[in-house]
Formats: structure tokens, C-alpha cells, sequence
């Protein structure tokens, strides 16, 4: 254990330190996933091993052996649906969300590494939209949808996925007219440790962070310091590394339009929220902490990837690769997924 985690200790440095020159930075490593025509904004990283990656035209893949190879293990029959969101447990068992109104929101567990599918929730309400999952621990987790009669709706599961059941609303704060969540990295509802869990809003006059402490049944609402005040504005991706510690990124997901203030942090666990010092130069929909960090982090967005070692309080751009959504694992596996069929391993 303890040459595991020097090794461990040593990696993290690595992709940390300020580099002394552009080779030395963390680069991702770009996988052949075999497609093209696939924009992958759902990613499940289990370890540098094994990752599982869902997008459009219902497609699923998985790799167990670091991105050398990539297997379909797409659902039969979803050709027609947009899954954003995966959760994966291991290498056999994953939840997989398809986003859109009425019943085009789905969502599907396997525990055979994709051989087979369960399909365990089928959305028969017009008015519903769900946007991301979340679990905190391999049986209980939740999903979330766009306001339904003024309020956010949430989804619980208390058995892995394989049975769903709408909660009670009554602890649930109003929505603000036009706020919704955004389907763009699975990351607008995240949660830590056994009962907290954060959903992120935008479209509104403000952006806000919703957080619970019961597993969804009472929620208090923030102001987010991210652009808002239009529907293509707000915090697309929340990631906390403990129950305290979170960081927020966004901004206006339109291409050519500025995103000042694209990314906040809370050491409050989210009761209070501070604009970054040095944010993000332009739209972020994706972000992670490093593992076995108290400061580093990613955030990944269609014009680049960038680094934050001081909490989030300034980051710098280290790619310019197009990425939707980011996820690490405590063996240092962080990968990233986008479009075209795009999917990354973070190498020193």
C-alpha cells in the first residue's frame, strides 16, 4: 500500500506541477474508439482501465483495457434516443439515462458489461425533461428533471437502478421562470458521500446550486456568480470533492458568445459561492477533481481543457481539444469524452 500510493503521490505531482516547458504538461491521449458520427457527453470512469462512454444514437461503449479497445454494448432498440448521463459501478454493472421530453427520457441498467439491458424507467409525463444521474453508493442514487408544476422533479432509487420512484415535492424549492438543467456532461446533479447531493440550474435571471443533505427530500437554493439571463446560460457541471469542497463551471454554451465568470467554487458546502480569480477563458461544461488532491482540477469544455492547483480560485488552459465532460478515478484514470467520437486519457 505504501509503494502504491508514492506511486500515486508522485504521479499526481507530475500532472500538478507548473510546467517548465509545454511538452511536460498533462496531455490527453486520444483513444480510437472506432467512431465518428458520435458525441459522447455521458462518461462513467471506473479506472485507467476500464471506462464506459454513452451518447447519441443510443450508443454505449466500454473499454477495459485503457482505451485500446472499444466494445458496442449499446441497448438494443435505442437507436432513436440521446443518452447524456452513465453511472458505472465496475466493469459488469452501469445506469444509463436517455434525456427528452415525454417518453424519449429513459433509463437502462446492466449487469452483464452491456450483453444485456433493463429497461427501468420510462418517463409518461409530457411535462418532464431529465437531464443527469447521480448515485451515492452502489444501491441508492437519484435523477433529476426540468421543473414540473414550478419545481425540480427528482427520481430516487434505492436498489442499483432497477426501480425508480418520483419523491415528494414538498421540500423542493420553486424554480424560476425559465430555469432548467443542462443535459451536457451528466454532471448537473452530483453527489458526495451518503446523503449529499448538489443540482446545478441556468436559463433563469440567476444561476443557481440546489443542494440536499437527506438524499433529495429537502433542498436550499444559491446564487451561482456564473452568467445567466439567458436560456443558454448558467452552471452546466458541479463536482465536489468531499461534502464542503465544490466547483462550478459554465457560461453560455452558444459558439462565439464570451463566458466571463465561467467557474466558482464553495468551501461550504455550496451555502456560499466565489467567482474563480482567473476563470476559464470561454464556455466549460465538464468538470473534475484530481484524485488525491485538496486543489487540483479540471474543466473541460469544446475549446480546451483547463487546470486549477489552487482550488479553483485560477486556472490555465493545458489543451485546446474539443471535450464535453471529465471523470477521475482514484488510480489517477481521469479521462475525458466529446464529440466525433472523441474520448481521452489524461497522460503526464
Amino acid at each position: 500500500m505504501a509503494l502504491a500510493g508514492a506511486v500515486c503521490a508522485a504521479a499526481l505531482a507530475a500532472l500538478t506541477a507548473v510546467p517548465a516547458q509545454a511538452h511536460q504538461r498533462p496531455q490527453w491521449d486520444v483513444k480510437d474508439t472506432g467512431v465518428f458520427d458520435v458525441r459522447f457527453r455521458g462518461l462513467a470512469a471506473v479506472s485507467r482501465h476500464t471506462a464506459w462512454v454513452a451518447g447519441t444514437g443510443g450508443t454505449v461503449l466500454r473499454t477495459t483495457d485503457g482505451g485500446d479497445t472499444w466494445r458496442d454494448v449499446s441497448p438494443p432498440g435505442a437507436g432513436e434516443l440521446e443518452f447524456r448521463d452513465i453511472e458505472a459501478f465496475d466493469a459488469r454493472r452501469a445506469v444509463v439515462l436517455a434525456i427528452g421530453e415525454g417518453e424519449a427520457s429513459r433509463i437502462y441498467r446492466t449487469d452483464d458489461g452491456g450483453a444485456t439491458w433493463t429497461e427501468s424507467f420510462r418517463n409518461t409525463d409530457a411535462r418532464a425533461f431529465y437531464d443527469c444521474l447521480t448515485f451515492f453508493d452502489r444501491r441508492h442514487g437519484l435523477a433529476m428533471s426540468d421543473p414540473v408544476d414550478g419545481k425540480f422533479r427528482i427520481l430516487s432509487t434505492g436498489d442499483g437502478g432497477r426501480s425508480w420512484k418520483v419523491l415528494p415535492d414538498a421540500g423542493m424549492p420553486a424554480a424560476q421562470q425559465g430555469e432548467a438543467g443542462f443535459a451536457a456532461s451528466g454532471q448537473c446533479l452530483v453527489s458526495a458521500g451518503p446523503s449529499d447531493v448538489w443540482l446545478a440550474t441556468g436559463g433563469a435571471a440567476r444561476a443557481r446550486v440546489l443542494h440536499s443533505v437527506d438524499r433529495g427530500r429537502t433542498w436550499t437554493a444559491t446564487d451561482a456568480p456564473v452568467p445567466a439571463g439567458d436560456p443558454a446560460r448558467g452552471v452546466f457541471a458541479l463536482a465536489f470533492r468531499d461534502r464542503a469542497h465544490g466547483l462550478a463551471v459554465g457560461g453560455d454554451y452558444r459558439p462565439g458568445q464570451a463566458s466571463p465568470r465561467a467557474a466558482a467554487r464553495s468551501s461550504d458546502a455550496g451555502r456560499s459561492w466565489r467567482p474563480a480569480d482567473r476563470p476559464p477563458p470561454a464556455y466549460r461544461s465538464g468538470v473534475a477533481w484530481l484524485p488525491h488532491s485538496r486543489s487540483a482540477a479540471l474543466a473541460v469544455g469544446p475549446t480546451g481543457t483547463d487546470l486549477t492547483t489552487d482550488g479553483g480560485r485560477t486556472w490555465r488552459t493545458v489543451d485546446t481539444g474539443s471535450y464535453d465532460t471529465v471523470d477521475c478515478t482514484p488510480d489517477l484514470g481521469c479521462w475525458a469524452a466529446g464529440e466525433q467520437g472523441r474520448v481521452a486519457r489524461l497522460e503526464r
